[in-house]
């Protein structure tokens, strides 16, 4: 199929669900009693807790610490006092639970002194992707990557182009829309900055041509050369993928990365906080979150704590909680379902979809009839049905022949699949169980390796200790001869002797002389 600058090859023509959350203007959520930080919100280790149980945090206070470089710290989102570091429920497709620490607000909302202001462009690059990191920012579109990494192309990393996605291709989220209609000048500050720490000369936004006024706002506060660009409305244009090609032409490589299309993509939500991070020294403690579906009374967007649970929030919304059937984080393609309405907000939540269940969810699964609909719709121009069958019969060799990591799991061939099989489903399941046979692969070469170092490290010595056997054996059978430095000793002492005893014979002969002469 091919395809040309400004577009992308397949696809799909959604059903809007939009207009009853973008009505309204962004309002704040009340802080909850109860707040449940996951200590793993974002892509990479989990962060390590620096607070105890009974001890007193204030909002914005670092509560958890990332150690490791792909990882992010976390920050209390109000005052109060911790209660628990445990597991509890999160926001994730297996439904385990995970290490929290729960904070009980003490309704005061106290907050933890800021960062000092800073101007990013005197900044050091080093110091300005350090202010990011401290104040725990993340991919807000849903990916959750540490966005400070995203900042440091690295050498040779030759970014010339930085694109603001504000796209939001799902049918029913709102939020970013709502944050580019109300607060466009922070979202083209956050720009400039990534613009000045990759180093980049251009600086574009795309926004859907659904969003005409978001489109609008953003115009009016663009500055400094970024610019903004409206895109077509078909999902899904909001991948990285597609929105490079759509904006720019360029094609990502299979395997690899915006970057090495010399581009970095952030999210709009993300630019904001980066914004409020450097410009004013504020952690990432809340965020506009969509809350929608045929189970909310009110759809809204609305600002809210992280760690605020889903329950609190639904009943903000006027949800019967004791009602809800489901609950999607994500939106209606690429979420997933939450198995406890006690788990927490998290900085990736951006849409809480409540019973949008699909007409046809309880189909029952049927066999391929290699009609080729997923083809025809796949956005990355991959083989579903092929990567599906060898995905089903475990062959992880042959899936990765179709390329199944260039999958962005969007959910079109899902969509359109009439035996209503979950592709994206099959996809996610080959590409977990590859990973987990590499990070077995890599612990079974550490230990290979540990095992050649000790056997090595066990050789050497053997081979020192059979030096030692061998010289001392050496010594015994021919034993050094004892007599010969005692005669060489007794003979040095004889010669000294003779020299000091012609020495005064000399001396004698001279004083004889001398007495005569006078």
């Amino acid at each position: 199929m091919s395809t040309r600058t400004g577009d992308f090859p397949g696809g799909l023509h959604l059903d809007g669900h939009k207009t009853p959350s973008s009505g309204r203007a962004v309002e704040t959520m009340p802080v909850p009693p109860l707040l449940v930080f996951p200590l793993h919100q974002h892509i990479g280790e989990p962060a390590l807790p620096v607070v105890e149980v009974g001890e007193s945090v204030l909002a914005g206070q670092l509560i958890a610490h990332a150690e490791d470089y792909v990882s992010a710290p976390v920050h209390a989102s109000t005052s109060g006092r911790v209660v628990a570091i445990e597991k509890r429920p999160v926001p994730h497709p297996s439904g385990l639970p995970a290490e929290c620490i729960v904070v009980e607000a003490d309704g005061e909302d106290r907050q933890a002194p800021c960062e000092a202001p800073g101007d990013f462009e005197t900044m050091d690059l080093s110091a300005l992707r350090n202010r990011i990191r401290e104040a725990g920012i993340v991919g807000m579109g849903g990916a959750g990557f540490p966005t400070f990494i995203k900042l440091n192309p690295g050498p040779g990393g030759d970014i010339d182009t930085v694109v603001l996605n504000g796209v939001e291709c799902e049918p029913y989220i709102t939020c970013d829309d709502r944050l580019m209609q109300e607060r466009a000048a922070d979202i083209v500050s956050g720009a400039l900055i990534i613009r000045h720490a990759v180093g980049a000369g251009r600086c574009v936004i795309g926004v859907e041509d659904n969003k005409p006024k978001a489109a609008a706002a953003l115009r009016a506060a663009a500055r400094d050369g970024v610019t903004v660009q409206t895109v077509v409305t078909r999902y899904p244009a909001g991948g990285e993928k597609q929105l490079i090609k759509i904006l720019t032409g360029r094609e990502v490589p299979s395997d690899g990365l915006p970057l090495n299309a010399g581009v970095v993509v952030q999210n709009v939500a993300t630019a904001a906080a980066i914004f409020h991070a450097v410009s004013e020294g504020r952690p990432l403690i809340s965020r506009v979150v969509t809350v929608t579906g045929p189970g909310v009374a009110e759809p809204r967007n609305l600002e809210v704590r992280l760690g605020t649970p889903v329950a609190d929030v639904l009943a903000h919304c006027g949800a019967d909680t004791a009602a809800v059937r489901a609950v999607v984080v994500g939106g209606a393609m690429m979420g997933f379902a939450i198995h406890d309405l006690a788990s927490p907000v998290v900085k990736t939540t951006n849409c809480l979809l409540v019973d949008a269940v699909a007409d046809d969810a309880d189909q029952p699964q049927m066999p391929c009839i290699r009609c080729g609909a997923c083809v025809e719709v796949c956005p990355q121009l991959l083989l579903p049905q092929q990567l599906y069958w060898y995905a089903s019969v475990r062959d992880f060799d042959k899936v990765q022949d179709y390329s199944l990591f260039d999958c962005i799991e969007c959910g079109c061939c899902n969509f359109v699949c009439p035996s209503h099989i979950p592709l994206a489903s099959y996809f996610r399941f080959a590409k977990n169980e590859i990973w987990a046979q590499e990070r077995e692969r890599q612990r079974a070469d550490r230990a290979r390796e540990r095992h050649e170092f000790n056997q090595a490290r066990k050789e050497q010595e053997e081979r020192e200790r059979q030096e030692r056997h061998r010289r001392k054996k050496a010594r015994l059978k021919d034993p050094p001869d004892e007599a010969a430095p005692a005669d060489s000793k007794k003979a040095a002492v004889q010669e000294a002797l003779k020299r000091a005893q012609a020495r005064k014979e000399g001396l004698e002969a001279g004083t004889e002389g001398t007495e005569d002469r006078g």
